[in-house]
């Protein structure tokens, strides 16, 4: 099995994307990104759009190999979107990629409104029909029954899990952020040998309460003790506190925790938890963002400078 981590913060974008290759299989799951609209009262700023413009041509391309897709839910950062901001995937340009693909997805009775429109734009769009997964085993993929987005509450926002085994098993736990048991113990009961999972949404602040941090934190150990390979990102990697986190928990257990970045042994970006400074180092022209809206301008220059800050390759 190989497992490449596509899209998550520690990574410099919103998302939770990953594409596992097993066997004959070839599943892409997550397949959408967005950067965080506004930060501190800041837009993106344009390097980490050029990140975005990168993981984006990257989702396209692993969309046009994968055998499936699955989408988690329908959150903008985690599926192509109709109504796109700039800094999203738009399902525009992945129409007519790769018709034969199966797309698997919530069933419609577990879709909240908004998801329920945005699931009918991607079947028409594509003209594609998705595949209800909910408690469904198709090979050496499972899908989980629906689970709360975070903690239970009376939105009833859910994701479905997902499980591949091959030479190993993989867990691919969205948006869960740790904060229901019941999720958690279905992690465990699949054995995962490597589980990549969303953590609670600490860049929030006093948004979360103490007690739901516990109670994360207690979830982020059961699994540490369990899994050998326990990748914790997404909301948690919205800030710094993400990485103590990551540091406490590794100091705790004789098993690896890391982020999505150290597990493509690429260099972490954090750019959400920067966006303030990298105003500072790179600042931004006036009017640069209704002009890459309007296709007038491009990221080059903002890259260029931040490959010699960041000591990034192309």
């Amino acid at each position: 099995m190989n497992i490449e981590i596509i899209a998550t913060e520690s990574l410099g974008v919103r998302g939770l994307c990953c594409f596992i290759k097993a066997g004959e299989r070839k599943i892409l799951v997550d397949p959408g990104i967005a950067l965080g609209y506004t930060r501190h009262g800041l837009l993106p700023h344009p390097f980490q759009v050029a990140i975005d413009e990168k993981i984006q041509e990257k989702i396209i391309q692993r969309w046009s190999e994968a055998t499936d897709i699955v989408i988690s839910h329908f959150h903008g950062d985690h599926v192509p979107l109709a109504d796109a901001n700039p800094y999203q995937l738009n399902i525009r340009k992945i129409t007519g990629l790769n018709p034969p693909v199966r797309i698997w997805a919530k069933a419609s009775d577990h879709l909240s409104l908004l998801e329920k429109k945005r699931a009918k734009l991607l079947s028409n769009i594509l003209n594609i029909s998705l595949i209800p997964a909910e408690d469904r085993k198709e090979g050496i993929i499972t899908f989980s029954n629906p689970v709360p987005h975070g903690r239970k509450s009376h939105n009833l926002q859910t994701v479905i899990m997902t499980r591949v085994e091959e030479d190993l098993v993989f867990v691919h736990a969205s948006d869960i952020q740790l904060l229901n048991d019941e999720a958690v113990s279905q992690i465990l009961d699949w054995k995962p040998d490597i589980a990549l999972v969303g953590g609670p949404p600490l860049y929030l602040g006093n948004r979360i309460s103490q007690s739901l941090i516990k109670k994360a934190w207690l979830n982020a150990q059961r699994l540490s003790q369990a899994v050998d390979t326990l990748i914790l990102d997404h909301h948690l990697m919205r800030s710094y506190e993400g990485l103590k986190w990551i540091k406490s928990l590794s100091s705790k257990t004789k098993n690896k925790v890391i982020c999505g970045a150290d597990f493509m042994n690429k260099r972490r970006l954090l750019l959400e938890a920067r966006r303030q400074q990298l105003y500072q180092e790179m600042p931004v022209l006036a009017g640069w963002h209704e002009a890459y809206t309007q296709g007038k301008t491009d990221t080059i220059h903002y890259w260029n400078v931040a490959k010699r800050i960041y000591q990034l390759d192309d």
